[in-house]
């Protein structure tokens, strides 16, 4: 179906059901990653990236926004920026001796 979920080559996935997931999906991926009209981008966000983000911000983490766009970064900023506001540095202290007991190294 690609970028049109109006095409006629498959009228029979053409229902109410589908039209609404194809927009759903559609609407989420560009709330993350832009307009599908405006190209797409290097890199993909996605829930689970920008959780990552969030952690990232949490533990105190340095990030790596290379290959994102600016309509990306600003939504990664917000989650980044999210995790900053509730970072407690006894808890990432914590968490890096535990990591590191075990053999993990955090750079």
């Amino acid at each position: 179906m690609g970028l049109n979920p109006f095409q006629q080559f498959n009228a029979g996935k053409k229902n109410d059901a589908f039209i609404a997931g194809f927009s759903s999906g559609r609407l989420d991926y560009e709330r993350m990653n832009g307009y599908v009209s405006e190209g797409i981008p290097q890199r993909i966000v996605t829930d689970k990236i920008l959780e990552d983000f969030l952690i990232a911000g949490l533990l105190g983490l340095p990030i790596d926004d290379d290959g994102y766009t600016s309509h990306q970064i600003d939504m990664i900023e917000k989650w980044y920026q999210s995790g900053i506001e509730k970072y407690d540095p006894n808890q990432s202290i914590i968490l890096f001796e535990l990591l590191e007991k075990n053999g993990i190294l955090i750079n």
